[in-house]
């Protein structure tokens, strides 16, 4: 009898992790996949082109705040078989759903120094989290 009360519970816990829906991890490098909706625990990774030895880099004007959550800085990698010095590689940023709501990813691709001078690439993505 003591066997069978462990049991119950023991189905029910397996019956609720099965009844689960798997996250998957969502990749975004272009406008054309916005607007864009995510699950809550679900994880994105942005990826966009990327050339620091020009002087632009992409700046986070607003990290859509309320529904994202930052898993790290930026991290920049270039081809390795590129070989030419100076050339273009992607930067990467991931983020997790945290909140139900709605909100903007947007990022601007300009020189740091010049904050007054209009950015040469703006990537701006509309975000929903259910």
């Amino acid at each position: 009898m003591t066997a069978a009360r462990l049991l119950v519970p023991l189905g029910l816990a397996l019956l609720a992790a099965c009844a689960q829906k798997p996250v998957h991890n969502v990749e975004l490098d272009n406008q054309a996949d916005c607007p864009l909706q995510l699950q809550n625990g679900q994880n994105l990774t942005l990826t966009l082109p990327s050339n620091p030895s020009t002087g632009y880099r992409w700046l986070v004007q607003n990290p859509a705040a309320g529904i994202l959550r930052s898993l790290g800085p930026e991290v920049y990698s270039h081809p390795e078989d590129a070989g030419i010095v100076g050339s273009a590689g992607q930067s990467v940023w991931r983020f997790q759903a945290q909140a139900a709501g709605e909100g903007h990813l947007l990022l601007v691709y300009q020189q740091p120094w010049a904050p007054e001078v209009r950015p040469v690439q703006t990537f701006d993505c509309a975000i929903t989290v259910k």
